[in-house]
C-alpha cells in the first residue's frame, strides 16, 4: 500500500496537488495533515489536525504494512505572508516544522519528501536567479526557508535510498486564488490598477497546474536522490507584457498608468496610520508596495535542461483559467 501525508494540506496548493493524486491513483492511501480545517472537502482523503510546530508522532494512524519505499511526505506547511507575522513565527513554523517533518518520515521509515521552499532565499537581485545562484536571505521568511531546506538535506543524505525533491516557486496564481495576479486581473478591468515603479521589471510567476505538471514531472518521472527547482514559468515576462496580455483576453483597450513607488510607500503608509484607531489595517502595506515595484526574475533552469513541457505561459493560463473557472473574471 503505498501512502502519502501532505502537511499543510489543506492550503490552495495542498488541494490542487490533493486533486491530481486522485485523478491519477498515485497513492491507496492520502491523509491531509493541518491545522487548519480542509477548504475543499475530499470523500477519499483522511483529515488529521495537526501542528507541523508540535511533535508529530503518532499523529497520522499508518497502515501497519505500507511500501515505506514508494510512500511520499509532502512538506507545504508554512507561514509566508509578509509582513503579518511577528519574526518568531517565521522560524517556529518553518524550521521547527522541517525538524519535526523529517523526524516524522526518519521514525516510519518513509524514504521520500517534497518540500516546497521559496524564491525569498535568493533575497533581493536585479540579476536573474537559478537554481545554481547563492542564496543572500533577507527576511524571517526567506531566512527560515533557507534553513528548512538544509534540515531536509540532512535528512536525504544519511541513507543512499531516500529521495528529496525540493521546489522554489515563484507566485503561484489559478482558479480559486485571490493572490496578486487576481487583483491585478480586477485592477485592469476595474480601471484601478496602475504598474508600481518600472513597468519593465521581470515578475516571475508560476500557474498552479504548471507546477502540479512539475510535481509529477519531478516526483514520479525523473530520477535523482536529491532534485532542487525553481517553478517559474518560462519565458518569464515584464510587467508590461503580464498587463498587455490581460488588456487582450479582456478585450480592453486603454491604458495601465504607472506611479512612481514612492508616491505608492506614502499612500500606503496614510492607509496604515488611519486604520491603526479603527483596528482596521490595510491590506496595502508599504513593504508589500516595495516588493511589487521589484523584480522577481526566477529562470527555472532545472525543467527547461531536463526537457520539461511548460504548458502554460501567462497568455495559455489564462485562457485555461477563463475556461475552467469563468467567475473570477
Amino acid at each position: 500500500m503505498k501512502v502519502c501525508i501532505l502537511f499543510g494540506g489543506s492550503g490552495y496548493i495542498g488541494s490542487k496537488i490533493i486533486e491530481r493524486f486522485l485523478e491519477k491513483k498515485y497513492f491507496d492511501k492520502i491523509f491531509q495533515v493541518d491545522i487548519k480545517d480542509p477548504t475543499i472537502p475530499f470523500n477519499d482523503v483522511e483529515y488529521v489536525k495537526g501542528d507541523v510546530r508540535k511533535d508529530l508522532k503518532d499523529i497520522v494512524k499508518l497502515p501497519e504494512s505500507f511500501d515505506k519505499q514508494n510512500s511520499w511526505i509532502f512538506n507545504l506547511a508554512a507561514i509566508h505572508r509578509e509582513p503579518g507575522h511577528k519574526q518568531h513565527e517565521y522560524f517556529d513554523t518553518n524550521i521547527k516544522g522541517a525538524e519535526n517533518v523529517t523526524r516524522f518520515a526518519e521514525e516510519n521509515g518513509i524514504k521520500n519528501i517534497f518540500f516546497t521552499s521559496s524564491i525569498a532565499p535568493y533575497g533581493r537581485s536585479l540579476e536573474q536567479r537559478t537554481e545554481s545562484s547563492m542564496l543572500y536571505s533577507e527576511t524571517p521568511y526567506g531566512i527560515s526557508k533557507g534553513y528548512a531546506e538544509k534540515i531536509h538535506q540532512l535528512w536525504q543524505v544519511k541513507e543512499d535510498d531516500k529521495k528529496l525533491v525540493i521546489c522554489r516557486p515563484s507566485v503561484i496564481y489559478g482558479p480559486g486564488d485571490p493572490g496578486n495576479v487576481l487583483r491585478m486581473i480586477k485592477g485592469i478591468k476595474s480601471g484601478t490598477f496602475f504598474f508600481p515603479g518600472n513597468p519593465d521589471i521581470i515578475k516571475g510567476y508560476g500557474y498552479i497546474y504548471g507546477l502540479v505538471d512539475s510535481i509529477d514531472f519531478t516526483c514520479f518521472e525523473k530520477k535523482g536522490n536529491f532534485i532542487l527547482y525553481n517553478y517559474a514559468e518560462n519565458p518569464v515576462l515584464p510587467m508590461r507584457e503580464l498587463g498587455r496580455i490581460i488588456k487582450k483576453e479582456l478585450g480592453i483597450k486603454r491604458p495601465i498608468p504607472t506611479v512612481p513607488i514612492f508616491l505608492l510607500v506614502i499612500a500606503a503608509s496614510i492607509l496604515q496610520i488611519i486604520g491603526k484607531p479603527l483596528g482596521k489595517f490595510s491590506s496595502i502595506h508599504p513593504v508589500r508596495v516595495r516588493k511589487a515595484g521589484f523584480p522577481t526574475n526566477i529562470k527555472p533552469q532545472y525543467l527547461i535542461d531536463n526537457g520539461f513541457d511548460f504548458k502554460y505561459g501567462f497568455e495559455e493560463s489564462l485562457k485555461h483559467w477563463r475556461n475552467i473557472a469563468p467567475e473570477d473574471f
